[in-house]
């Protein structure tokens, strides 16, 4: 069986769930290639290779977005896989394009394919863009929370939380 070669596209969030839950260790696939545009100083590291699986012994390495077309001929890539969670329709479209243009397909992965079960509560904290301070907030919400003897009733993002 022949590997398809990835690039996925993000910002050191979706992109990485992405790759844990839909990716990693699938041998049918091979990502080459992270890229990303709203992190500062993240170009040239490396997604490392404890959390990449067994098929990734150096890991993933991390390019600069505006590289995209270059990536895709060099790396011989077959599908880019968008992974971005809060960028406007124009981007994402204009985004299409140029990976059409380059000659690879553009895919987004839907939420059933990245889902993850949850024995535990979970909280959903949203905002308008990448480094809003949603992580703090989830945390400060369910510490108050927990402090006020709540507990989750389901395991859907509608759960309700009761005394």
């Amino acid at each position: 069986m022949e590997r398809k070669n990835i690039l996925i596209m993000g910002a050191a969030g979706r992109d990485f769930h992405n790759f844990n839950t839909f990716f990693r260790d699938k041998e049918e696939y091979n990502v080459k290639a992270f890229t990303a545009t709203q992190i500062p100083n993240i170009f040239g590291r490396k997604y490392p290779a404890s959390l990449a699986g067994k098929l990734y012994p150096d890991g993933i390495m991390i390019y600069d977005e505006k590289d995209l077309t270059k990536l895709i001929k060099e790396m011989k890539i077959d599908e880019v896989y968008f992974s971005y969670s809060d960028v406007p329709y124009n981007y994402v479209m204009n985004k299409s394009a140029e990976v059409n243009a380059a000659g690879a397909s553009f895919t987004l992965i839907g939420t059933n394919q990245t889902m993850i079960k949850s024995s535990k509560p979970v909280i959903a904290i949203v905002a308008v863009r990448t480094g809003s301070g949603k992580s703090q907030t989830s945390r400060k919400v369910a510490e108050l929370l927990r402090a006020a003897g709540k507990s989750c009733l389901g395991k859907t993002s509608n759960a309700l939380w009761r005394p």
